[in-house]
């Protein structure tokens, strides 16, 4: 009887004994070295091959990463390959995405894309900004890039480009929540919904009621203060509240039934991507903790007022008011406040945006809470004025309210963007002179806490243009952690909030809260401690 061949007892697909043999006795090291270099797709299918390889791959991502890049190709679909096959070039479980584009991208078909890159577990945020801050995916050079139809400066003549950010936060339960206006229903009580809805959700993952940290996307023809305002007086001051005030959006909540979509009855006005501590977190996962700073770029100018007449145009979300100095009994029309600033300013205020800075003081609460007083600085841009009234953007003043006048200074901007970076640097010390204490102990030692990744949201107004340099708002973050994945994008208004050391605002407010910006940049640094060893 002839001896049969190889092919005929064993399928190509399939391994003989001799092979399946060799392959078991790989060692650990060469196995993981392996993994390390895969793909995130094909770094997902080894980790089901067997519970050895899961368990490898485990290993191999056993602390958060985050990763980003930046394209700037004229083709949506091209720039959209790129960013992907960038950010799932290496081992990554996606836990959470958040992309920003030019308005050259069709915001529903980039969604479905990344939800059928991704998987529709994955929540994610996908917004329209007006521009974006990163790592080219090809070139790897640093790029803050604004859109324009002209070449000006940071500006770029195409309106096509993408930031793509993937996150792996093990330790954290992440999702995305929704803030839908309905067109019966006053926008008070919806907000109050949305609140809600966060602490609940990160009630049910954590134990908790307030997560750790928030990236908001506002809709850009929504006010947007009467909800920020909710979500500072809902959440300690622990909680950090970065993002953007006026975007346009689509969102995927892992949740299905928060995929609402928008209809006659129902707006999307925000969406809120929630990071909270995982009650069931693994053993020998560490913590990550989220940092907050803010560098300020206005500046307050002239006296102090208080508004005497103030009428409300809801329809165009403008208000026009009268003021008078504090102490004084002379009530002043808008020209008359304007040429004052514009005294104060040696006839330059033409060239810089003016606001006025209201301190509020409110009672506020959600759902039946008992109100408590809240003090908040709330800034509106300055339209104009005449010998009627002052007329400034948004709603929401009142008679007696107190104000003060800014105006965007990169003078101000500037040595506020090195004290950024000097508090990240102590920071950093921090966390070396911390980690020198514990590894002297016998007992409890834990290794170094370090930057895994972060984000940066900057004003429209920012930049080269601003400040006459490049870079110059990414530079506090990429001076004090280079190589850490960081990205962020440029916004019609900026919202942060967060108690913490690192702010560096201009402002002298006292206890007045100031959750949402102009002119300034807002940066959110995550980092990483390993658990402790006994």
């Amino acid at each position: 009887m002839g001896k049969k061949s190889r092919s005929s007892t064993s399928s190509p697909s399939t391994p003989n004994p001799e092979e399946r043999k060799g392959f078991s006795l790989m060692n650990d090291d060469l196995l993981q070295n392996i993994l390390s270099r895969l793909p995130a797709t094909s770094f997902a299918s080894a980790a089901a091959v067997s519970k050895a390889w899961n368990a490898a791959c485990s290993r191999i991502l056993s602390r958060p990463k985050l990763s980003s890049a930046v394209s700037l190709n004229p083709s949506p679909l091209v720039a959209l390959q790129e960013v992907f096959d960038k950010v799932m070039s290496e081992p990554i479980r996606p836990h959470f995405a958040i992309a920003s584009v030019g308005p050259g991208f069709y915001l529903k078909n980039v969604l479905q894309f990344m939800v059928d890159k991704l998987g529709s577990r994955t929540p994610i945020i996908l917004s329209s900004v007006s521009g974006i801050i990163g790592r080219d995916a090809l070139t790897h050079e640093f790029r803050e890039v604004k859109w324009n139809y002209g070449h000006i400066g940071d500006e770029v003549s195409s309106n096509n480009g993408i930031v793509l950010t993937v996150g792996f936060v093990p330790g954290l339960k992440v999702d995305a929540i929704p803030l839908l206006g309905h067109n019966k229903a006053p926008q008070g009580s919806m907000i109050d919904d949305f609140v809600m809805d966060i602490k609940s959700y990160t009630s049910s993952v954590s134990g908790y009621t307030s997560p750790l940290a928030i990236i908001m996307i506002g809709d850009a023809d929504v006010d947007q203060k009467p909800i920020i305002e909710k979500l500072d007086y809902a959440m300690p001051m622990e909680t950090i509240i970065v993002g953007d005030e006026r975007g346009q959006f689509v969102y995927r909540s892992a949740d299905v039934p928060r995929n609402a979509s928008t209809s006659q009855k129902h707006s999307l006005d925000a969406v809120a991507l929630v990071f909270a501590r995982d009650r069931d977190k693994a053993h020998g996962i560490g913590d990550i903790e989220f940092h907050f700073a803010l560098s300020n770029g206005v500046s307050a100018i002239g006296p102090r007022l208080k508004a005497v007449s103030v009428k409300v145009k809801a329809s165009e979300n403008v208000t026009w008011l009268t003021a008078r100095r504090e102490g004084q009994q002379e009530i002043l029309d808008g020209q008359s406040m304007l040429d004052d600033i514009d005294n104060e300013m040696e006839n330059h205020m033409e060239y810089v945006e003016l606001y006025i800075g209201v301190t509020r003081r409110r009672n506020c609460s959600v759902g039946s809470d008992k109100p408590r007083l809240m003090t908040t600085l709330t800034l509106h841009g300055v339209e104009g004025g005449d010998e009627e009234y002052l007329y400034v953007d948004g709603v929401g003043i009142r008679t007696g309210d107190c104000f003060q006048f800014y105006h965007s200074d990169p003078k101000t901007a500037l040595p506020s963007c090195r004290n950024v970076s000097s508090a990240l640097r102590s920071l950093k010390l921090d966390w070396d002179s911390k980690c020198c204490l514990s590894k002297r102990a016998v007992v409890n030692a834990i290794d170094k806490k370090e930057a895994f990744g972060g984000f940066i949201f900057s004003c429209l107004g920012r930049g080269e243009s601003f400040f006459g340099h490049l870079n110059v708002d990414s530079t506090p973050f990429l001076e004090n952690f280079p190589g850490v994945p960081v990205a962020g994008i440029f916004c019609g208004g900026e919202i942060g909030r967060g108690y913490t050391g690192l702010t560096a605002h201009g402002g002298k407010e006292g206890s007045a809260h100031c959750p949402l910006h102009v002119y300034s940049t807002v940066y959110l640094v995550m980092s990483y401690a390993s658990p402790a060893e006994h």
